[in-house]
């Protein structure tokens, strides 16, 4: 068995599996870690054709997604959205769950 690179891999699990690929980003953008993130927005571009076709797809400029998915990268929300449009995601806003605001059974 060839050994591959780590991104090729999980750009592989990201395309057969998009429930997991909603749970990774879902708990990345939980924790916070904008690094991760990007991470794992460069691994999901390349599960869905690569940058050029995403950034086709987005209608954006090809150097403006390499730019915002590197590990120097601040994605403005209308980048993202349209990124994420792509793969068929959308950011959504949900109310934190504690046990104070948790509904009573």
């Amino acid at each position: 068995m060839k050994d591959r690179p780590h991104d090729e891999a999980m750009a592989e699990v990201l395309r057969r599996d998009p429930a997991y690929a909603v749970a990774l980003l879902n708990s990345i953008l939980e924790d916070g870690d904008q690094g991760e993130l990007l991470i794992a927005l460069r691994q999901m571009a390349k599960a869905f054709g690569g940058v050029p076709k995403v950034a086709e797809q987005a209608q954006l400029n090809r150097t403006h997604i390499y730019r915002t998915l590197s590990a120097t990268g601040n994605p403005e929300i209308r980048s993202l959205s349209a990124i994420l449009k792509t793969m068929g995601l959308r950011l959504a806003v949900q109310p934190i769950q504690t046990a104070q605001t948790a509904p009573h059974a």
